[in-house]
């Protein structure tokens, strides 16, 4: 495949199996950061380290990719970049990551099932999903739990409902919703994806919005809000 070209920056994937899709410009774009430290778990070709190292200029970004092949795209990504200077990339698995400091933001565009065996198994017997995406979802809670400063929060995007099951896995492990976005691919269409973002301590009414990517008929049109959210980024806008 094509290297990825954005506004400011170009993304190598040829190696990488995840190549540059909808869910990692989301969450590129969308997760807030009040810090200077921000860590991007599963950082693949490193897009969402790239994305945010443009959004927030102070910022110092590490990124943890256990894949090989993608790892070295990843340097290769950030070395090629404006902000080469503030993103490091480590080539390990999170489970062996020894933080260099505690994160203000740690982001994760995390593998999930196909919405359908996800649900089946949902159905069939919660323990069972429970079992299944446990080695996933809680040791990703666990270790970003470990890694966040004291006022560090936490920003995923997942489909709908294995979003909301990691948000039950996160309350479950003390940490309270302070945004939501829900994405929708069409207008008219139920929310594809959600984007949350979890803090340490509670808030009084965390952030809601709504994302659409597509008008409906005649044309189906890029929507305002997905413009305005990636006009910064995509060529295309």
């Amino acid at each position: 495949m094509q290297d990825f070209q954005f506004k400011q920056f170009v993304v190598r994937q040829r190696l990488a199996a995840m190549k540059v899709g909808t869910d990692g410009t989301l969450l590129g774009a969308w997760a807030h950061c009040s810090g200077q430290r921000i860590l991007d778990i599963g950082a693949g070709t490193g897009l969402l380290a790239l994305m945010l190292a443009q959004r927030f200029a102070q910022a110092q970004i590490d990124a943890v990719e256990i894949n090989l092949q993608a790892a070295e795209e990843a340097q290769k990504n950030f070395a090629a970049s404006p902000w080469a200077d503030r993103l490091s990339l480590y080539a390990q698995g999170l489970q062996s990551f020894s933080a260099r400091a505690p994160y203000d933001l740690i982001v994760s565009n995390p593998p999930f099932y196909p919405e359908a065996q996800f649900s089946k198994a949902l159905d069939q017997d919660r323990r069972q999903a429970r079992s299944t995406l446990s080695l996933r979802f809680e040791e990703l809670l666990e270790h970003s739990l470990a890694l966040l400063a004291p006022a560090g929060q936490l920003a995923i995007i997942l489909p709908t409902a294995q979003a909301l099951y990691f948000h039950e896995l996160a309350q479950e492990a003390g940490l309270f919703l302070h945004r939501r976005c829900d994405f929708i691919s069409r207008l008219g269409k139920a929310p594809k994806r959600l984007l949350l973002q979890w803090g340490q301590a509670p808030i009084e009414k965390p952030q809601q919005q709504e994302i659409i990517m597509r008008q409906g008929p005649p044309d189906y049109a890029y929507a305002d809000s997905y413009r305005q959210l990636l006009k910064d980024f995509l060529i295309i806008f």
